[in-house]
């Protein structure tokens, strides 16, 4: 195992995109410095795109707009002192009225570097709720100084990232909240922390501020404020001790049975939530990632393949729970890396953990229906050189809130076929030369195909991977996406239906090995070595139907500076969209407006979120609508009619800070802990976002 690199005075240029050593250590546990866990000969799908313009690019080159670099208004938040924020941009479009897509009518925010969330000229902003807000019954006040673990468990946790609002009926105003709380960053939550001997007592906070949460909030009625509403009967709170169930094809294997559980059923625990989704049917789904990193002692070939290190942890929670160590029990590994599926309108409910979507470090899930109402769930695996997958229903949806129709969508997840991509190229490899040039075709497309892994079914499931039985595809599943030669991608993240044309965008984050001595050198759908900025690819299903096992696709966006001839805005003019690097977590408004929030801005500036158009005259206009804080990342996001909602994930978290060093004192000023938290955005004069 790789000795951990020292938080002190590492340079943050020497690590992916531009995190900082710290996130690397505790968000993913060092996986970019670690061997890539897939070694197989697959054909690997590099990065961005071209140097030159294409032919779609020239034939918009009539549509310029110019991007107002220094003009974008960044607005304090509402209610201060509740939250720093930036001081109000001066330049700009003044009191002329924004151009843009519509939805995306707003004047950019110019990339900077200020220690607070920094929205357009003419936005507002509020902190919704920060780490350890009481959201539960009896659940004391917050206090970083005495916290405990029963405390932690009825407050919100830490880091959350994926959000979603659902309507609450007959609340009027209200809305339930549900996010994930993706991982811990036990430097910045404790003083005086020391990471070779932490104690029980940090190590059961730790376990409570992961998990999931579902609060409910209040909207302002003349603003896009909200505020939770605390002790509402449907708040909740999941943590890394809550109980889950496994169901599905590998539910009760043997591969999923321990000691604590000889059932293989029951799980303690959901850990590294990241993105997820909402279902059509109420439900949220929140997509297991890095799990890997809580495990020590791997020595399997499964456990190197899914990351698993051969030594101890950097939490050490193996040392206060033997079902942490590999070697002590080494089947309760296999019960992580899913989808959770969660019903946060029954507080009751035991979430369910889906085995038949697969097992690999899920990014998220979003679904959509098929004409006839079978669920389709896309999902990225987050992993440098692997692969994205679907998974399709074979039950259908059925509609209403009766408990009969309930019950019945509880169980779509688990009967179906699980794909794994693959991509083919339309021009010759000896045309695609790692650079970024065009193929002499102009542009940066092909064919794809789902390639079936295995069919669960009611009476069981049968795999369609040779050498491999259906359980361990369902468990092994990046084993069996080696078998049947899926593409390798730069990290495929987030991967989302467009609601108004049917494609799916799939972000592509980084992967600077791209090319290098000893990986998969470029091709087609990643044809630029040493790939740092990441990149947009735009899928159309044949027919444009989800169920369809072939696909079209093409090079969106290629992220990077835009004076950089190797970028590519789906052909729109480069001297008027915002600079972007590292797309993440992806999104949708009602316009069909691409919204991209970024994870580890290789440019110097800070994380962002994004809006871009996919169709029009402006397809490709990208323009940025906020930044966070020092050391923070961009998730969520949610895009409403009137209200933009984002999750501020690990602020402050930069090489050397500490309690008692902050690099940030967002969102509550100086002498206040640095707090992960979720913040809301809108117009200040009420009307809809960008029109």
């Amino acid at each position: 195992m790789r000795k951990l690199l020292p938080l002190i005075g590492t340079p943050s240029g020497s690590h992916p995109g531009g995190r900082s050593a710290m996130t690397c250590r505790f968000r993913c546990g060092d996986a970019c410095f670690h061997e890539v866990p897939n070694t197989s000969s697959n054909e690997y799908v590099g990065d961005v795109i071209a140097g030159a313009l294409s032919r779609r690019s020239m034939m918009r080159a009539a549509a310029v707009v110019t991007v107002a670099a220094a003009g974008a208004g960044a607005v304090g938040v509402a209610g201060a002192p509740e939250a720093q924020a930036a001081p109000a941009a001066k330049g700009g479009h003044g009191h002329r009225k924004p151009e843009g897509a519509r939805g995306l009518r707003f004047t950019p925010v110019a990339p900077n570097t200020t220690d607070a969330v920094t929205v357009p000229e003419g936005y507002r902003q509020n902190v919704v709720i920060r780490w350890g807000e009481p959201i539960l019954r009896g659940a004391p006040a917050f206090d970083p100084e005495k916290q405990t673990a029963r405390a932690q468990a009825g407050q919100f946790g830490y880091n959350c990232d994926f959000l979603a609002l659902l309507p609450l009926r007959g609340e009027r105003g209200r809305q339930l909240l549900v996010a994930n709380h993706e991982y811990t960053d036990e430097v910045l939550m404790f003083r005086d922390y020391d990471p070779e001997n932490p104690t029980r007592e940090q190590v059961e906070i730790a376990w409570a501020a992961h998990g999931l949460a579902v609060v409910a909030v209040e909207e302002e009625h003349r603003s896009g404020k909200l505020t939770p509403v605390t002790r509402h009967h449907l708040n909740r709170r999941l943590t890394a001790t809550s109980e889950f169930r496994l169901t599905g094809p590998a539910a009760g294997s043997d591969l999923v049975k321990t000691s604590a559980d000889p059932s293989g059923t029951k799980v303690l625990g959901t850990l590294n939530n990241c993105a997820g989704g909402t279902t059509p049917w109420g439900t949220t789904l929140h997509g297991e990632e890095n799990f890997n990193q809580y495990f020590a002692h791997g020595s399997r070939t499964t456990d190197k393949r899914y990351g698993i290190g051969t030594g101890g942890t950097e939490r050490k929670w193996e040392r206060f729970d033997k079902r942490f160590d590999v070697a002590q029990e080494p089947n309760e590994v296999h019960r992580f890396g899913y989808i959770v599926e969660l019903d946060p309108y029954d507080p009751d409910s035991t979430p369910r953990k889906r085995t038949a979507l697969g097992r690999f470090k899920h990014e998220g899930a979003t679904v959509r229906l098929t004409h006839d109402g079978r669920p389709v769930v896309y999902s990225g695996d987050d992993e440098r050189f692997d692969y994205f997958y679907k998974f399709v229903g074979s039950k259908r949806m059925r509609h209403g809130n009766s408990r009969w129709a309930r019950e019945h969508n509880l169980t779509l997840l688990d009967e179906g076929t699980l794909y794994v991509a693959k991509l083919t190229g339309d021009s010759p490899a000896i045309e695609i030369d790692g650079t970024g040039k065009l193929p002499e075709d102009g542009e940066f497309d092909g064919s794809g195909e789902w390639i079936p892994l295995a069919t669960a079914t009611a009476d069981g499931a049968v795999s369609h991977v040779e050498g491999m039985t259906a359980e361990e595809v369902f468990v092994f599943t990046r084993l069996a996406g080696d078998k049947v030669g899926a593409t390798k991608m730069d990290r495929p993240e987030d991967i989302e239906p467009n609601p108004v044309t049917g494609k799916v965008y799939l972000a592509l984050t980084n992967n600077s090995n791209r090319g290098r001595a000893g990986y998969a050198a470029a091709d087609e759908a990643n044809p630029r070595n040493a790939n740092k900025h990441g990149h947009v690819l735009e899928l159309t299903e044949r027919w444009n139907r989800p169920e369809s096992t072939r696909f079209a696709w093409s090079l969106f966006l290629v992220a990077g500076d835009p004076e950089d001839p190797a970028t590519y805005f789906a052909g729109f003019p480069k001297d008027a969209v915002s600079p972007i690097s590292c797309p993440d977590n992806v999104a949708f408004d009602d316009h069909g407006n691409l919204w991209i929030s970024t994870d580890g801005n290789a440019l110097g500036s800070h994380d962002g979120l994004f809006g871009v158009a996919t169709r029009g005259s402006r397809r490709g206009e990208l323009k940025q609508f906020l930044t966070v804080p020092t050391g923070a990342e961009t998730c969520g996001p949610i895009i409403q009619d009137r209200r933009v909602v984002v999750a501020v994930q690990h602020p402050g978290e930069v090489d050397g800070a500490s309690v008692d060093k902050p690099a940030s004192t967002w969102p509550d000023g100086p002498g206040s802990y640095v707090r992960p938290a979720v913040v809301a955005v809108w117009r200040a004069d009420g009307r809809d976002i960008g029109v």
